[in-house]
């Protein structure tokens, strides 16, 4: 995927990419091929799908309009984290506490799945146990310390710590409380996803890249026609972002209108002391807050740190984003004040109204997975198993994630950027105050 804008200081690698040798690009889709599943999208979902149905032993194609993992997947915060960005309410209150309690049993599932893919198929990723959790203000940390209680009730060990005790998980004064636990932690997204791909190509996958998917004919044998070819299949997967417009033709527009494209920005310095890497975050965990409009962070392997957030309701790159980046990573590390930023980048993710995952079926044979709303670095991987599970005729667990009821968003695709941005702003001067 492109970055949002045409900002110069975004028109650069990200620091995935650059710290990737991905090989001459896949050939685009020029044959008429018939298999058993087709899939749009080669991020982590599709890939994902891609992998575990051809292990089962079908036949599988994977259209991806840029690049694998040249979207979201490729270029998130790398965090993986359990639960769910909604929280568990959505799911208690719509389906129950019996098939509550089964999502969240998935969501752990979904993070021992990327270890046991790492390990399957020699997957080297920067793959790293640890996660922070951080608040501002005795407000905010009292939402914290409600949440850790019920990570704590659901079995993850939470290391809790207020005040001067902070600095047990992270070196700064910003924060009046912290949780660490270990069940959550981070990766190299896109070591992870062109990873995936060597993996389902292992496994049999045909992938092409550049072969954007212009046409989707839907009906007992599904064609999807992009521009130099076609795939006919018995069963098919939208995989993530490929239902919004923004992506070009909207293969699914009854399901664009439940997710809203979100900008999110990260920034890379160029490499610390290691010694000052373990001192600002011991561990070498992943840090997020709880702000409504967030910031997430992290140190890579080569000791960069990477600092995510500055969020766009408008799908307008942010001005003087670089300055205002480093400006929000120094006022948590002043000692990084000086260190230059070597990497800026961004992108669309998606996020559904309730922040729930949005899984479904159009039709008999079109699965769909988006709104992983942030926690798509674990999730997708699980969705991807739970759409196998579900064509080879095993829906049960799908079916758990395919009850959830999901609203559009107001005001149509022309008028929910300005709705969101508006409550955006309602938001930041709340975190503010």
């Amino acid at each position: 995927m492109s970055l949002i804008g045409s900002d110069t200081q975004l028109n650069q690698q990200s620091y995935y990419e650059a710290s990737v040798q991905r090989g001459a690009p896949r050939a685009p889709l020029q044959e008429h091929l018939k298999v058993d599943a087709v899939v749009v999208g080669a991020g982590f979902s599709g890939l994902s799908a891609a992998l575990e149905m051809a292990q089962r032993g079908l036949q599988v194609v994977v259209l991806e309009a840029d690049r694998i993992g040249s979207g979201a997947s490729g270029r998130n915060g790398g965090q993986a984290i359990v639960g769910y960005a909604s929280g568990q309410a959505p799911f208690e209150a719509q389906l129950g506490r019996e098939d509550a309690d089964r999502a969240w049993a998935m969501s752990l599932e979904a993070i021992d799945l990327i270890d046991r893919r790492i390990a399957e198929h020699g997957i080297d990723c920067d793959r790293t146990l640890g996660y922070v959790y951080v608040a501002e203000g005795a407000r905010k940390a009292r939402a914290l310390r409600e949440e850790m209680d019920g990570l704590a009730a659901r079995g993850i060990a939470v290391d809790w710590a207020e005040g001067q005790d902070v600095a047990r998980h992270i070196r700064t004064e910003r924060y009046a409380a912290s949780a660490r636990e270990t069940r959550s932690g981070h990766l190299h997204p896109l070591k992870y996803a062109l990873g995936l791909a060597r993996a389902a190509e292992a496994a049999g996958v045909r992938i092409f890249e550049h072969s954007a998917v212009m046409a989707l004919q839907r009906g007992d044998t599904l064609v999807a026609r992009t521009a130099r070819g076609q795939v006919t299949a018995r069963f098919g997967v939208l995989a993530g972002n490929c239902m919004l417009p923004e992506y070009g033709p909207a293969v699914a527009p009854e399901i664009a209108a439940r997710i809203m494209p979100v900008g999110t920005y990260i920034i890379g310095t160029e490499p610390v002391d290691p010694s000052l890497a373990e001192r600002l975050i011991p561990g070498q965990a992943a840090v997020c807050d709880n702000n409504f409009v967030l910031d997430y962070y992290r140190f890579s392997a080569d000791h960069r740190m990477l600092f995510g957030g500055r969020v766009s309701y408008t799908t307008r790159t942010p001005a003087r984003l670089k300055e205002t980046m480093r400006a929000r990573m120094a006022a948590v590390f002043p000692a990084l004040r000086e260190v230059p930023v070597a990497h800026v980048w961004g992108g669309f993710v998606d996020i559904s109204m309730n922040r729930a995952p949005d899984f479904g079926r159009l039709g008999s044979n079109v699965y769909y997975l988006q709104g992983f709303s942030g926690h798509g670095v674990a999730l997708t991987g699980l969705a991807g198993q739970l759409v196998a599970e579900a064509v080879l005729g095993q829906a049960g667990r799908f079916d758990v994630f395919a009850r959830l009821r999901h609203h559009r968003f107001p005001g149509g695709r022309w008028m929910r950027t300005p709705s969101l941005a508006l409550g955006m702003w309602w938001h930041r001067l709340r975190d503010a105050v």
